[in-house]
């Protein structure tokens, strides 16, 4: 497995790139957001290796109005993911700002299945022109993102099954389903052949592994055990230390 860690979350109280070059430094892949406010030139001189980045700006993959502007913006990123060699696109269930949803459906439907997996599958085959994998990312609607619908990782890997492009995956974040629906094992085990990415926090308080409820020495052994060799991105801040979370995210996942 490749170790990532999300530069959007730790040494927060430096300038990006260094934080890029920390994690770099550290012997860890490189995890991002918007990559529109960054210095890509600056970014690629650093040397990391970016596993992932945000890979829309605006629109929703549910509405029939909007889901033409996932594609479009998507579109708008792949000369800088090309450039820095990022690997994975994250989208998102539906359009989300500053974390929370734009426009708030509090009921999914067949409409909205339908929508979203034809903007799927338009997203694969924008991916295979440039080599790129889309991934959509579960997220939990009970905390972090009230109102975003198809956001359990329950919907995302039906989705993604049904699309059934080999360039949509599936972004599983674990400390989602945690709060969202649990029995992570088996979630793992299920969502196995549909995984792009995974990335991890604890839960409660989104930080390092060790901090929480989660067992990810039980969650590698069970990876490892089902033959996982992707990456998998620690999205989360640090408890204390930003070392010393990326240590503990290192020997959770034997590193």
């Amino acid at each position: 497995m490749r170790l990532a860690v999300c530069a959007e979350m730790v040494f927060t109280g430096l300038p990006f790139a260094e934080r890029v070059r920390r994690i770099h430094e550290a012997g860890f892949d490189v995890e991002m957001w918007d990559s529109r406010t960054k210095d890509i030139a600056e970014l690629k001189a650093t040397g990391a290796r970016f596993s992932s980045m945000t890979g829309y700006v605006s629109g929703s993959l549910v509405e029939p109005d909007t889901a033409d502007q996932v594609v479009s913006t998507a579109e708008g990123l792949i000369p800088t993911a090309l450039q820095l060699g990022v690997e994975r696109l994250v989208v998102h269930p539906a359009e989300l700002v500053d974390g929370q949803a734009a426009r708030p459906h509090w009921r999914s439907d067949a409409a909205m299945w339908l929508t979203a997996a034809k903007a799927l599958e338009r997203l694969g085959e924008l991916g295979a022109r440039h080599g790129l994998t889309f991934c959509l990312e579960n997220l939990n609607t009970v905390l972090d993102h009230p109102g975003i619908p198809l956001a359990r990782a329950k919907d995302t890997l039906a989705l993604v099954k049904a699309v059934d492009h080999p360039n949509v995956r599936l972004m599983l974040d674990l400390y989602h389903a945690q709060i969202g629906e649990g029995n992570l094992i088996e979630l793992v085990r299920e969502a196995l052949p549909w995984i792009g990415e995974i990335q991890v926090a604890d839960v409660p308080g989104r930080c390092e592994p060790g901090t929480g409820e989660i067992n990810y020495a039980a969650v590698h052994r069970a990876l490892a055990g089902a033959g996982y060799d992707g990456t998998v991105g620690m999205e989360a801040y640090a408890a204390a230390d930003p070392d010393d979370a990326l240590k503990a995210f290192g020997t959770a996942f034997e590193r």
